[in-house]
């Protein structure tokens, strides 16, 4: 079973920068396409960035673009998200999940819904406040 721990979350001031890291175990990430999802107190949870399985194709929440940029390392298993420029807006525990994409017809794409991913991590928080 894919495990998936988040890590990078903190408190920070607005207009700082924070980058989030994904670290998978059990296997690599290397079919999976990845997703940053975010979740504030008493509101939906949201989709921030993913990225496909070959990491051509990137996806942003209107509210982030041009701030976050989302990445992957096979090579480490990992996929990170860089955040700049926080607002407090950003303010929220951000999780990020993977869907597996073994089909060789299938789009090098991804899709910014909980819906299409499977697996989940637990969540990192991250706090935008002066």
């Amino acid at each position: 079973q894919l495990q998936l721990v988040e890590s990078g979350g903190g408190l920070v001031q607005p207009g700082g920068s924070l980058r989030l890291s994904c670290a998978a175990s059990g296997f690599t990430l290397d079919d999976y396409a990845i997703g940053w999802f975010r979740q504030a107190p008493g509101q939906e949870r949201e989709g921030v960035s993913c990225i496909s399985r070959s990491g051509g194709s990137t996806n942003y929440a209107d509210s982030v673009k041009g701030r976050f940029t989302i990445s992957r390392d096979n090579a480490k298993n990992t996929v990170y998200l860089q955040m700049n420029s926080l607002k407090p807006e950003d303010t929220a525990v951000y999780y990020c999940a993977a869907v597996r994409i073994t089909s060789s017809w299938v789009p090098d794409m991804c899709l910014m819904q909980p819906g299409f991913f499977g697996s989940w991590g637990q969540g990192t928080r991250v706090t935008v406040s002066s």
